[in-house]
């Protein structure tokens, strides 16, 4: 074991390349070419460990697994996404270094450098655990992540059936805490219509669909502060058209973060209140699609137990690691849903996620591989109980 984590030492700037390399891949969630690109990437990076098995998951969209040991007594699933928030179309397309310890690029906390973190970590125990080894894995890497895992979703919840305990490598929370909990998530799009009009002429013959859209979006604000935790945010609107005319047409898209299971049906309830309301108003109709595609990840006893076993991981290798949690969802929160403990932000420690400032810390790299590779081995030694 100590001669794997002294190998990861050696690693650092294969690391940093690597991150720069699928950095400059831009995999926006929508851009088929870029994520055909990065997952070429991920399949060279990845032979010498293991084969790479595509999963067709429609639209020219692919998941990649692949399985060690399979026979073994205790399985452990690992992975994270390869899609990112930039498209080719956004400004931030090129990573670059900032002083000795800085990378500041698209997806490099999020989550390309846990990518990589994932791949040395896994290197590494693999480098010491021989055939006999009774601990077996399964690598799961999925491109759609960012838009809430439409696709893969089924995929993740398969996976959990037959794994003991789940490994994900999300950024880490500022100071290299842990997850602990995690807020639920839904992605929702609100759709009016109303009838146009000459605004100069016959402005009363007209039913103004951004006025009721305005009004349906002050609605849902109002939500926020009403339930504790609970986080409504309208992201994007549009409609209309030229000046002179009654809009007839007007959308927007939210998303909305929740703590418990009843925020969910407490939302759902509240929406349909405004849209009955507002579609009871004469030439208004409004239609609302969407869904809580990552339900609340609350702490368990069993998440508590991993990542106390990780913080004792972690005092070996000289880290104090904290645990906290946060608003964000992620693919951990599915996991849990279908019954499989995880932690889900092994990756590096960085951030300004989602935004032209996203960061990461480049020592940050091999540290938390070799507090994976690590707990690898403490699984391998103390099987996790059914």
């Amino acid at each position: 074991m100590n001669d794997a984590l002294d190998w990861i030492q050696t690693q650092a700037e294969p690391m940093l390349e690597r991150v720069e390399r699928w950095s400059a891949i831009n995999s926006g969630s929508e851009s088929v070419a870029g994520l055909d690109a990065m997952r070429r990437a991920l399949r060279e990076e990845f032979a010498p460990l293991a084969a790479l098995e595509e999963l067709d998951l429609g639209d020219g969209r692919f998941a990649l697994r692949a399985r060690m040991r399979p026979e073994a007594r205790t399985q452990i699933l690992l992975g994270g996404h390869y899609d990112t928030v930039f498209g080719p179309e956004h400004p931030f397309q090129h990573p670059r270094r900032e002083g000795d310890d800085l990378l500041r690029g698209p997806g490099v906390a999020d989550m390309k450098g846990g990518l990589c973190v994932l791949l040395v970590a896994l290197t590494a125990f693999e480098r010491a655990a021989g055939p006999a080894c009774p601990l077996g894995w399964t690598v799961l890497m999925n491109p759609d992540e960012e838009i809430g895992s439409p696709r893969s979703r089924a995929l993740w919840a398969e996976e959990a059936k037959r794994h003991r305990r789940g490994l994900l490598f999300e950024p880490a929370l500022p100071g290299g805490k842990l997850v602990r909990s995690r807020k639920g998530s839904g992605n929702f799009a609100v759709t009016v219509r109303g009838r146009a009009a000459h605004a100069g002429r016959d402005p009363h013959l007209g039913r103004n669909a951004i006025r009721a859209l305005a009004d349906f979006i002050c609605a849902i604000d109002s939500f926020n502060g009403q339930r504790d935790g609970v986080i409504v945010n309208v992201g994007r609107i549009e409609g209309g058209g030229a000046v002179n005319i009654v809009p007839d047409h007007a959308a927007a898209r939210y998303n909305v973060r929740t703590v418990a299971l009843d925020d969910e049906e407490w939302i759902n309830d509240g929406v349909a209140d405004i849209v009955a309301e507002l579609s009871a108003r004469d030439g208004i109709h409004v239609e609302v699609k969407g869904e809580f595609a990552s339900p609340p990840k609350p702490a368990s006893d069993e998440s508590d137990a991993m990542i106390a076993d990780l913080q004792a991981c972690g005092r070996e290798l000289g880290l104090e690691l904290g645990a906290g949690d946060t608003g964000g969802a992620c693919d951990g929160n599915k996991l849990a849903a279908a019954g499989l403990a995880n932690v889900d932000n092994l990756g590096p420690r960085g951030g300004g996620l989602h935004s032209s400032d996203e960061h990461l810390v480049i020592s940050s790299l091999v540290e938390r591989a070799r507090l994976a590779a690590r707990y690898l081995f403490h699984l391998a030694q103390n099987p996790p109980q059914p």
